[in-house]
């Protein structure tokens, strides 16, 4: 073979090497808490590219959502669920993004209307309700922390959550931005949630870290919500509390003991919005 065979044989190798990839997408939302979902169990996707999943959320130069998810191929359930955050960091647990999963895991076969899968903190059983919505099984939760002027729980991710008269009208990204990063939550900041109560109703409104803005819902928000809302009460017992989000209504039930907070269920739609496709370079993978 001549060396200029050689060379046009190199040239090709490394066009193939750094060809682009149509992937395939789906846009769901739970509530208005949006999220770009891949159906990722061929690994082609790579678990660690910040720069592209926060391109690809951005809502002005790419599709636009509150975070990424790609569904994996696992040995001992369903699938596994990696959530990213909309600034392409990798999340701890969202609630509306795991019943969004499994709502998108079903549309491609991998599940019925009930379900087993994996996430970061564990294990997640789920149901397909007959009307279409979600019965997400949250982890059990023992730590509290009471103040003077909050509460902070750990649901799956750290909430802080502030009682406030009238959340309608509070100034929840400017607070919440200021919260997010104080020095005792550091050095992964803090989810920030204000709360008031409309009649039989909590009125929840959320700041998401990794999103840096207040989101239309919060699942595992409305879950520490909840909780504080049963301690301030002082209540013991089955509990079964609807929560108005700026994208709807979430639904939360959970048994409450002197041992803390079990068997909790997060309740609420997860809606296909459209499908798509994304370019992806390989060149990202070298």
């Amino acid at each position: 073979m001549t060396a200029c065979h050689l060379a046009v044989k190199e040239r090709l190798k490394s066009e193939i090497k750094y060809m682009d990839k149509l992937v395939k997408f789906a846009k769901y939302h739970g509530a208005g808490n949006d999220f770009i979902m891949i159906d990722n169990r061929d690994g082609f996707l790579p678990r660690i590219d910040q720069l592209t999943y926060r391109k690809w959320c951005d809502r002005r130069f790419g599709i636009g959502a509150d975070g990424l998810i790609l569904i994996q191929n696992s040995e001992s359930s369903d699938f596994l669920m990696l959530y990213y955050n909309a600034d392409g960091s990798e999340g701890s647990l969202c609630g509306n993004g795991g019943r969004c999963a499994v709502k998108f895991a079903s549309s491609l076969g991998l599940t019925g209307n009930d379900t087993f899968f994996h996430a970061s903190d564990g294990e997640h059983q789920a149901e397909i309700l007959n009307n279409g919505n979600i019965r997400l099984q949250m982890k059990d939760v023992s730590g509290f922390e009471h103040h003077a002027e909050y509460d902070f729980i750990n649901t799956g991710s750290p909430h802080f959550v502030r009682w406030v008269k009238d959340v309608k009208s509070y100034p929840v990204v400017e607070k919440g931005k200021e919260i997010r990063n104080r020095k005792e939550f550091a050095p992964g900041g803090t989810n920030v949630n204000f709360v008031s109560e409309e009649g039989d109703f909590l009125k929840v409104r959320t700041y998401e870290r990794g999103v840096e803005d207040e989101t239309l819902a919060c699942g595992t928000g409305v879950t520490a919500v909840v909780i504080s809302w049963a301690n301030r009460n002082n209540y013991h017992g089955k509990l079964t509390k609807e929560v108005k989000v700026e994208g709807g209504k979430l639904t939360v039930e959970m048994e409450v003991s002197t041992y803390g907070y079990s068997n909790i269920w997060l309740i609420g739609p997860a809606e296909e919005v459209f499908r798509g496709e994304l370019t992806y370079s390989t060149k990202n993978l070298t």
